[in-house]
């Protein structure tokens, strides 16, 4: 059965710091990965997204996307239409509402 252990690597010896489910002399495949600090993955991280930001692959918001309270209210107005629409649907997938608000073909 797989097994995820921590160890500790001294002369020579890899030594496990919990007790393993292995029996004396089985052999066993290993798969060596160095720990990892919070501060190092954060670092990793940092560097991840700026190269991405660098190349073109994300894009940060900015202020001026910011929806007019004009538009927040006709979506909020459209939300709650749908709600009111579903509210008394329940059990009925979304799409066999949709098809019938759409009326004779």
């Amino acid at each position: 059965m797989p097994e995820t252990i921590t160890a500790i690597y001294e002369n020579g010896v890899f030594r496990p710091l919990s007790s393993v489910s292995f029996q004396d002399g089985e052999t066993v495949l290993l798969k060596i990965v160095p720990e990892v600090s919070a501060e190092q993955l954060k670092n990793d991280r940092e560097l991840a997204i700026k190269l991405m930001d660098k190349r073109g692959l994300i894009r940060w918001p900015n202020k001026q996307s910011q929806i007019d309270p004009a538009e927040l209210a006709r979506r909020e107005k459209n939300w709650r239409e749908l709600f009111e629409k579903l509210k008394g649907r329940p059990g009925t997938p979304v799409s066999e509402i949709v098809i019938e608000d759409r009326g004779p073909w």
